[in-house]
């Protein structure tokens, strides 16, 4: 990759967008199965900013955990988020799909809490790229 600062750069910004979503969806009180899965999506595009920003060609795969551990060994803080990239992961399938779920469906079964924690979790992670795409 030739300008791996501007790769990052681009992948960061669309995370940042989609945390904005997230938080506008919690704000609108409804669709919360669609705001946890942006607010997973937000924590995977940031972590890919920070692996582009190291000069990866092609960041592949959607587990934020899968992700996270491979930017742990040169940022170890990154380490104290491992539980919230875990939980974040529970959110890729089953807000999307109501094969995810034993029963009912996305919409049905995702509530305010869950979107909260999911934001939660998710601007940890963003915050952290943040420092991290700073830091280079």
């Amino acid at each position: 990759m030739k300008q791996p600062e501007r790769e990052a750069a681009r992948w960061q910004a669309q995370a940042a967008d989609d945390l904005r979503f997230a938080e506008w969806v919690l704000e609108e009180n409804r669709f919360f199965d669609k705001g946890c899965f942006i607010a997973q999506q937000a924590a995977e595009k940031a972590l890919k900013a920070c692996l582009y920003g190291q000069g990866q060609r092609t960041v592949l795969g959607h587990s934020v955990l899968e992700l996270l551990e491979k930017l742990v060994p040169g940022s170890p803080e990154l380490a104290s988020l491992r539980n919230d990239a875990r939980l974040l992961d529970r959110f890729y399938i089953p807000t999307r799909y109501p094969n995810g779920l034993p029963g009912g469906s996305p919409f049905e079964a995702f509530v305010r809490d869950d979107l909260e924690q999911a934001l939660g979790m998710a601007s940890r992670i963003v915050e952290a790229a943040d420092r991290i795409l700073g830091a280079r």
